[in-house]
């Protein structure tokens, strides 16, 4: 007989009426060679989140190609209790990585992952908590997977610019800019501002009292890393890289996806590829495990976890993420 387990999905309703707590079969199939079953002690949410329940095409697609009801999250830590023979893990193994939310989702009791598929599991530091070890994978390879696209443009002792340092993605895109030997300018409030300092950045854009494309000029950057959307900045820097595109909102969805529906992103794109204005380039994060394992050099202290919940309160840690004034990730524990 299948276990049940529970887990946080969502419907066709959209947000905040299309979450709920609800009983799962979880496939009790022999496991794949490469496929490892975890017991999930913490996981992360993201605004990605809010925005697929609230992306109006999911709810017309038919039930064969998006499910009634879908899982939640892609960040997670935990245990391994059952291991395939070369999945790289076994029984007994703390783990965290990150997942594609569908069908299934981090926000449950248990799951299978198949490594093979999903290549950003690693084994968790001790010194980490379970929380910290989740509040991580997203934000970090996000932030991997820019400074990766700015590489050729930025020479060594280069000017970084950071749109949104204080974000989950945009600290560690400061870090990581930092790290690398760059003097980095971010923008975030003035409240912000010694936090964002903290992580690596040289100058600070207070972007409520500041113009920040004037400062952004005169910092003269070779790249921009965007993590709040917009289109004020673009054309600045040889180099402009989003992962938002050119919305705002917190409940519409970001990444290379809005390509689909901004013909101006496409156009914009294509005319850096070929060389008649600066480059501009909409990504999504890349799913790689040795970028995951850079982050275990980092210490617990710059793992910043805005606030923690219980499996119980789901619904209060997404309307704590939805206020837009959180300062790190927002974690539910599993216990």
């Amino acid at each position: 007989m299948s276990q049940s387990i529970v887990a946080w999905t969502h419907s066709r309703g959209g947000y905040p009426d299309a979450l709920q707590r609800t009983k799962i079969k979880l496939n009790d199939a022999p496991l794949r060679s490469t496929e490892v079953l975890v017991r999930v002690k913490a996981a992360a949410l993201n605004p990605v989140d809010i925005q697929l329940m609230a992306f109006p095409l999911l709810a017309r697609l038919p039930n064969a190609i998006m499910p009634n009801f879908k899982g939640m999250g892609e960040d997670f830590a935990g245990i391994v209790e059952q291991a395939g023979n070369e999945s790289g893990f076994k029984p007994g193994d703390e783990v965290f990585g990150l997942i594609f939310f569908f069908p299934d989702g981090s926000l449950q009791e248990m799951m299978r992952i198949d490594t093979a598929k999903t290549n950003a599991v690693v084994r968790k530091p001790a010194s980490w908590t379970w929380e910290q070890a989740a509040a991580l994978p997203l934000v970090w390879l996000t932030a991997r997977t820019m400074m990766k696209s700015i590489e050729s443009y930025v020479p060594k002792g280069g000017k970084v610019a950071v749109l949104g340092g204080s974000s989950s993605t945009g600290m560690y895109a400061v870090h990581l800019a930092k790290q690398r030997g760059c003097i980095v300018a971010a923008t975030c409030s003035s409240a912000k501002a010694d936090f964002v300092r903290s992580m690596g950045a040289d100058e600070i854009i207070d972007y409520r009292n500041d113009s920040v494309p004037d400062a952004l000029k005169a910092f003269a950057p070779d790249a921009v890393l965007d993590c709040v959307g917009g289109t004020e900045c673009i054309g600045i820097a040889q180099r402009y890289v989003t992962v938002v595109g050119d919305k705002t909102s917190r409940t519409s969805l970001g990444g290379a996806l809005t390509y689909l529906f901004n013909p101006q992103m496409i156009l914009r794109s294509f005319l850096g590829l070929i060389g008649l204005s600066p480059s501009y380039l909409c990504i999504n994060l890349a799913f790689d495990q040795k970028w995951l394992e850079e982050a275990l050099l980092l210490p617990p202290e710059k793992i910043i976890i805005d606030s923690t919940f219980s499996f119980d309160q789901v619904v209060e840690a997404y309307e704590r993420l939805n206020t837009g004034r959180t300062m790190g990730k927002v974690v539910v524990s599993i216990d």
